[in-house]
């Protein structure tokens, strides 16, 4: 596949590939031709292996990859980075790895599919983080991100973006989308903003006062 060395770390997002359900080709691809950094969870390495992936350090407690240790072992340009920390997902691990190197963003993919309390537990890491690291997950179907207190973005018009909290987020007021809040409050187990729309092309603000938002761009 593309390779990724184009731009310094640090400039542009790293990328963590998980051990979800793998995306297009083309969408991989498109991170890949722009990621200066490529970190690989350990379930993951023998799928992204098999599709001759350039990547720079396989991370995990490696209890699913031992029988390709000696693989590894023989490729002198990639870190095998040994987290075997039982308290932390590999999820966080790459994360963790990510943040003591100074890099400030990075973008996730497979990390959504299969097993949902996966899906959900990656979608909390990155609340988690967010105030250390910019994480943004990609499937074929979505983009979810934690957003900023203050938030805008160009749309085309009839956009899907979907709101959900994390815990309980208030005094959220959007313009721009079809059905719009007003100082409201959402909360997980309560109210969600799911299959909002963008009401034209044009801008979308969001802001809140308190608590998590995410924002989930979503494709049908």
């Amino acid at each position: 596949m593309s390779s990724h060395h184009f731009v310094k770390e640090h400039q542009e997002p790293a990328l963590i590939i998980a051990n979800g359900q793998a995306c297009k080709t083309s969408l991989l691809e498109q991170f890949l031709e722009w990621s200066p950094y490529v970190i690989v969870l350990d379930g993951a390495y023998e799928k992204v292996n098999s599709l001759g992936i350039k990547y720079d350090v396989v991370l995990g407690d490696f209890d699913s990859v031992n029988p390709a240790m000696d693989i590894l072992a023989n490729q002198p340009n990639i870190e095998i980075k040994h987290v075997p920390d039982q308290d932390k997902t590999d999820l966080e691990k790459a994360l963790d790895f990510l943040i003591e190197k100074g890099q400030k963003s990075v973008n996730i993919v497979w990390a959504t599919g299969y097993r949902m309390d996966h899906t959900f537990n990656n979608i909390c890491t990155i609340g988690k983080y967010h105030k250390k690291i910019n994480a943004v997950l990609f499937d074929d179907y979505s983009k979810i991100m934690v957003l900023p207190r203050r938030f805008t973005k160009y749309y085309a018009k009839g956009q899907i973006i979907s709101l959900f909290a994390l815990g309980i987020a208030s005094g959220i007021v959007t313009k721009g989308l079809v059905y719009n809040l007003n100082n409201e409050i959402l909360s997980t187990g309560g109210r969600s903003g799911s299959s909002n729309q963008s009401a034209d092309t044009g801008l979308v603000e969001i802001a809140y006062n308190s608590g998590l938002l995410v924002l989930m761009e979503c494709n049908d």
